[in-house]
């Protein structure tokens, strides 16, 4: 699915399911980051696919690089396989829903 979008379409689609804030999602990359024992650095924190998702996050749609679309249709892609597309909130187990969260989308927001 993801293949067939032109630029414009991807950069919308990924808006559309990327439902955080970026201040979310760096709230939450660094609260999930976090343990007892250690704390990363927040540039370090979280997964590699969600601080690429902020770095996107922080662009215009002129300014993307081709790995910028390669990580947009990434997400775009595992949210849809992982949700329906009304994305409708949604319950599900807690380690569901912070998977998905490490990508900027939270699974209980509504759309």
């Amino acid at each position: 699915m993801t293949e067939a979008l032109d630029t414009e379409d991807l950069w919308a689609e990924f808006h559309r399911v990327v439902n955080m804030t970026s201040r979310e999602l760096s709230d939450w990359l660094r609260t999930s980051a976090a343990g007892e024992r250690t704390e990363e650095l927040p540039d370090h924190s979280g997964t590699p696919t969600g601080r690429e998702v902020l770095q996107v996050l922080g662009k215009r749609r002129g300014d993307l690089t081709d790995r910028d679309e390669q990580v947009m249709c990434k997400v775009v892609q595992r949210v849809h396989e992982q949700r329906r597309d009304d994305l409708e909130p949604v319950a599900g187990q807690d380690h569901w829903r912070h998977r998905l969260m490490d990508i900027g989308h939270d699974p209980l927001k509504p759309a």
